[in-house]
């Protein structure tokens, strides 16, 4: 069962067939004690008819957060880039904490077919296709989406200090196209993430990897986020990428990325 938003409001999909929720208020859903249950029991009075609405912004009033270094193929790529950082990025993916930070406020996020732009002072952009999970004020995953860290790789080399900028920026993250509700008989370690970028309707980067190659339980980088921290509102946490396109890519304006786990969909986004 996925959830969707449009302009029209929040929608339940379910194997083919949509019903739009009356009066739902998002962020007080997140709020719940069992979010997933409370999905179930309004689904059971709605009538579902075929179809499935175009997407938007599946998001709130919900800040962003992202882990990095979490596959190894990450963890490679960041001692390749950065000689001046290797021994910090090889540190924490064997660390027992995590690399936690905040990627976006809610305003500064897209949704699914909405444009992104790089960074104007840096030259070497990448797209980081990540498995998201949405976790409720009770501090329990409610569902998955994907989600596009967009970064610019050559300030975060530069320096560890410029994180925040080589992250954070105006449309830099996007989520989408649908939220993937949890329920107990889901195995979302099983699902492939893949990547893939146009550039004139033609691929100029292709890659996949399996969820199963992250090197940390995601109920682990949960609990990080959440020490010391409260999200009445519930949070997204980004759970970081596993691939990355080879140190001579980087994205131009008009370049297309498409970013898909099966069971979720295809969250595609330009950059203007």
């Amino acid at each position: 069962m996925r959830l969707f938003r449009n302009d029209s409001g929040w929608w339940i999909e379910n194997n083919g067939l949509s019903a739009g929720l009356d009066s739902f208020d998002f962020d007080e859903w997140l709020g719940h004690e069992n979010p997933a249950e409370e999905i179930q029991r309004r689904a059971k009075a709605l009538v579902f008819n075929p179809g499935i609405p175009v997407a938007g912004r599946p998001m709130g009033q919900q800040e962003v957060w992202a882990a990095g270094v979490t596959y190894k193929r990450s963890r490679s790529e960041r001692i390749d880039e950065s000689d001046f950082c290797a021994r910090a990025y090889d540190h924490v993916y064997l660390a027992e904490r995590p690399e936690i930070f905040f990627k976006s406020s809610p305003d500064r996020c897209v949704g699914p077919g909405d444009t992104m732009r790089l960074r104007a002072d840096a030259k070497w952009n990448v797209p980081e296709p990540e498995l998201v999970v949405l976790v409720g004020s009770n501090k329990k995953i409610v569902a998955y989406a994907c989600g596009n860290d967009l970064s610019s790789r050559d300030i975060e080399g530069a320096n560890l200090l410029y994180l925040p900028q080589a992250k954070i920026w105006d449309t830099s993250c996007a989520i989408g196209p649908a939220l993937l509700l949890s329920n107990p008989d889901m195995d979302i370690l099983k699902e492939k993430i893949s990547l893939e970028i146009l550039r004139d309707g033609q691929t100029v980067f292709k890659g996949n990897t399996g969820i199963s190659e992250m090197n940390r339980a995601l109920e682990e980088l949960v609990e990080w986020l959440f020490r010391d921290q409260t999200f009445k509102n519930g949070v997204f946490l980004m759970t970081g990428t596993g691939i990355v396109p080879d140190p001579e890519f980087t994205l131009r304006s008009g370049d297309e990325m498409r970013i898909n786990i099966t069971s979720i969909g295809t969250l595609v986004n330009k950059i203007a």
